[in-house]
Order: C-alpha cells, then sequence, then structure tokens
C-alpha cells in the first residue's frame, strides 16, 4: 500500500518579505558571477545591497542566524570597497 503525504507549505507567498528575499536572493547571485568573472568593484556593491536586503528579512523574521551570517558578510564587502577607494587615490 502506497502511503501519500500532502505537504503544507508554511512560507506566506507575496508578503514584502518574500518579495525582499528574492530580488535580494538574485542579487546575490549576480554579485556571484560578477565576481567569478572579475567585475570589480560592481560586485562589491551589488553584494552590499543584497545583503542589506538579507538582513532586512532577517530582522523581520527574528532570526539571529542569518542577522550574523549577512551582517559579517556585509561588513566584509565594505571592507573590500573602503580598500578599493583608499587605492583610488
Amino acid at each position: 500500500m502506497e502511503d501519500k503525504q500532502t505537504v503544507i507549505k508554511h512560507t506566506p507567498l507575496h508578503t514584502k518579505d518574500w518579495y525582499i528575499k528574492w530580488v535580494s536572493t538574485i542579487g546575490l547571485i549576480i554579485g556571484m558571477v560578477f565576481t567569478a568573472n572579475n567585475i570589480y568593484p560592481l560586485n562589491l556593491y551589488i553584494n552590499i545591497v543584497a545583503l542589506i536586503g538579507w538582513i532586512i528579512v532577517a530582522v523581520l523574521w527574528n532570526d539571529r542566524a542569518l542577522i550574523i551570517l549577512n551582517t559579517v558578510g556585509l561588513s566584509i564587502y565594505v571592507n573590500g570597497v573602503v580598500s578599493y577607494l583608499i587605492k583610488m587615490d
């Protein structure tokens, strides 16, 4: 006898955090592609915007692990931008 289970999704669709999450995810993927192709410093700026989006989502979800992960990532990318701007002078 085959046991069929119905999966009930608990993730709401088309809410503010849903849009931010998906736009930020696409932004991170684009930033990774730019990094792989050495499109610098545009990759840093794209990833910074995407990580800010994920920090907003993490705060809305009250998810400390995501807050820490994305805040650390944001700090790393901001450090890269500052380093790039210092070298420009």
